[in-house]
């Protein structure tokens, strides 16, 4: 059996997405730009789909949803426009970001510091989330942005966005929140939400990949991403992705529609996964359940590294992911367990497995019978576990 359990990663095309793209490849291919017919073929489906688009979201008609290759685009064009902007105009020099935001946020982050800009990390407490009042204490009249994920591709911990909307709002301080792992699992409007850019990617709800969008609020304009058309209003120039576009309105619409079955189907098997591998002796989940996106668990097994449990799951058929990374004979711990302060013996350990819907009971089943083999096999082999006896501290609480 085959299971794939990476869905944060990314995810299968639904077949009614490609199904609804295949006639922009080779039958309805002209430019958009262009003034013949069969330019004109592709307006009724590019206009339907950014009608999707904005509707799932929940985004009014004066707002701009603009169209993108990907979420990490997006949240570069977000960062360094408001560098170029205001930090390096004089008139604001410092942003806040999460410590454990995306690479494509911290990286940014990173290089905005490094062109002598200010950044505030705003750290996670042990359970990986985000406390919003922290937040009131590190904003300054120089803050120029606040950048903090919706949910945490890592851990699935959905972060108080409504509260750091509020916050932001507060202090007059533009607030951008990376919705990559939010869309199609949490509800997500744009109008409740103190918000003014808003970033996603197709691919993360079934949609194809090489597409997503950034969400501008009216009064919150950016620079230009890129310049030399007038396509997206003139924020991105460049023909546009038609089949890509066509294919991320009908994932936008799937995913809406689908979001009940994802908040009590997937959520309850994501839930017996949970509680049978929780009955492995020294496990660990991070962040509870209740507090977390309905597909998504980020647990650790003490005494096996990510990458040796990735291995085996691999041999098994079985696709799931670690945040750390062997790179020549150094081991990079997770850096959301390093973020939460577990153990050292626990910073090497984590698993996730994110579910989609997609995933079924059979494949839930095979894949909890093949992590306990797993761990059976690579803690016997293992020269440094030993059982941790009742009170041992782990620097992680199991949560059930």
């Amino acid at each position: 059996m085959r299971v794939y359990l990476d869905n944060n990663a990314t995810t299968i095309v639904d077949p009614h997405v490609f199904e609804e793209m295949e006639p922009y490849f080779v039958q309805k291919y002209g430019n958009p730009n262009s003034l013949h017919s069969f330019a004109s073929e592709t307006h009724p489906a590019l206009k339907t789909a950014m009608e999707k688009i904005y509707a799932g979201i929940h985004a009014p008609k004066e707002d701009s949803v603009v169209i993108t290759s990907c979420a990490t685009e997006s949240n570069n064009w977000v960062l360094k426009s408001i560098y170029f902007e205001q930090i390096l105009t004089g008139k604001k020099n410092h942003i806040v970001v999460s410590e454990v935001e995306h690479p494509s946020v911290i990286a940014t982050a990173k290089w905005i510091e490094s062109m002598g800009a200010k950044v505030t990390y705003l750290p996670i407490n042990h359970e990986g989330l985000i406390e919003a009042e922290k937040l009131r204490e590190v904003i300054t009249d120089k803050t120029a942005l606040v950048s903090i994920m919706w949910a945490n591709n890592e851990t699935g911990a959905i972060f108080p966005v409504y509260e750091i909307g509020e916050i932001c709002a507060e202090f007059g301080v533009p607030f951008h929140t990376d919705a990559v792992q939010a869309i199609g699992k949490v509800p997500v409007d744009v109008q409740a939400l103190n918000v003014d850019y808003l970033t996603f990617s197709a691919h993360k709800f079934h949609g194809p990949k090489g597409v997503g969008a950034l969400y501008i609020k009216k009064g919150r304009e950016l620079t230009p991403c890129f310049h030399g058309g007038s396509q997206m209003g003139g924020y991105r120039s460049g023909t546009l992705n038609v089949p890509g576009i066509v294919g991320m309105g009908k994932a936008m619409e799937a995913a809406v529609d689908a979001l009940d079955f994802e908040m009590t189907e997937v959520r309850e098997l994501r839930d017996m996964l949970e509680d049978a591998l929780l009955e492995i002796p020294d496990t660990f989940v991070v962040t509870p359940r209740n507090k977390r996106t309905p597909n998504t668990i980020l647990i650790s097994f003490r005494g096996i590294e990510g990458e040796s449990m990735l291995w085996d799951l691999n041999r098994a058929g079985i696709a799931a992911s670690t945040g750390s990374a062997c790179a020549s004979e150094d081991l990079e711990a997770n850096s959301v367990m390093e973020a939460i302060g577990a153990a050292e013996d626990l910073a090497h350990t984590a698993v996730r497995f994110s579910l989609s819907r997609y995933t079924t009971e059979e494949e839930i089943e095979y894949t909890i019978e093949v992590v306990k083999k797993a761990v059976e096999r690579l803690r016997g082999i293992s020269s440094s576990y030993a059982y941790a006896p009742e009170g041992h501290e782990s620097g992680l609480d199991a949560h059930h």
